[in-house]
């Protein structure tokens, strides 16, 4: 029987109807908590929702789509709603990567990129964090990647909208630390999802520039994101944790 260490707490998993996010949902979900999961699909977030409510769960999925301000402003009020005028965990998963060269990304996919992976984040913090911070206590963790720390030909719009969310995670921590809420993020690796399947065999080739030589799962990322959120890791705030098979310790 798995610790039910977030009994009584809601969580927010943006990017929760797949992949990390999905694995997160679950995880936090076997562990006690509530959580609402959002995504635009609505037929796949209702299918992981009704997952975890099968095997004794709670949970909930919310459509919304995080490159328009007036969802991702939306989404927030529902999940407090939802969990009864509280989110105690965020978890800023969702994200969208264009790749190519500099010169072949376009303006929309361009924008879209910021929009969602640093624009929702944003906003969303702005919504709950001042309410954990009422409450005395809540737990930020953003996903990033490892082509945030280093240059990678062909991920400058993605790479770049990632580190923008590193240094949010640190802007945070040093803003609503005194209030018991503590931030952090996680930086995977290749990971095999349905987002990156198509990818192909570039994923595998991109894994084998680690130490390890392999592709993670989403379950080993989620383990990471749970572990942060979590009241084990009470004292770690502010750190970008690495999960990619060695990729930036070398």
């Amino acid at each position: 029987m798995t610790e039910q260490d977030f009994a009584g707490r809601t969580a927010l998993v943006t990017g929760g109807n797949s992949g990390i996010g999905r694995a997160v949902a679950e995880a936090l979900a076997e562990r006690g908590a509530y959580v609402v999961i959002s995504g635009r699909d609505d037929a796949r977030g209702n299918e992981v929702a009704a997952g975890i409510r099968s095997v004794g769960g709670r949970a909930d999925f919310v459509q919304a789509d995080l490159a328009d301000l007036d969802s991702v402003q939306a989404l927030a009020k529902q999940a407090i709603e939802l969990g009864g005028g509280h989110v105690d965990v965020l978890v800023n998963n969702a994200g969208i990567f264009p790749m190519g060269p500099t010169a072949d990304v376009a303006p929309a996919d361009f924008d879209a990129a910021y929009a969602v992976n640093v624009r929702a984040p944003f906003y969303l913090v702005a919504a709950l964090a001042p309410l954990m911070v009422q409450r005395g206590h809540g737990s930020i963790v953003n996903v990033t990647t490892m082509v945030a720390t280093f240059g990678m030909a062909g991920a400058a719009a993605y790479g770049s909208s990632k580190a923008a969310l590193q240094l949010l995670t640190k802007s945070w921590a040093a803003e609503y630390a005194a209030g018991g809420v503590r931030v952090n993020a996680v930086s995977p690796g290749p990971t095999r999802t349905e987002g990156t399947a198509v990818m192909g065999d570039s994923l595998d080739q991109l894994a084998n520039t680690t130490p390890m030589q392999r592709v993670g799962s989403p379950a080993e990322i989620a383990a990471g994101i749970v572990f942060l959120a979590s009241d084990q890791a009470s004292l770690i705030h502010g750190t970008v944790l690495p999960i990619d098979g060695g990729r930036l310790a070398v």
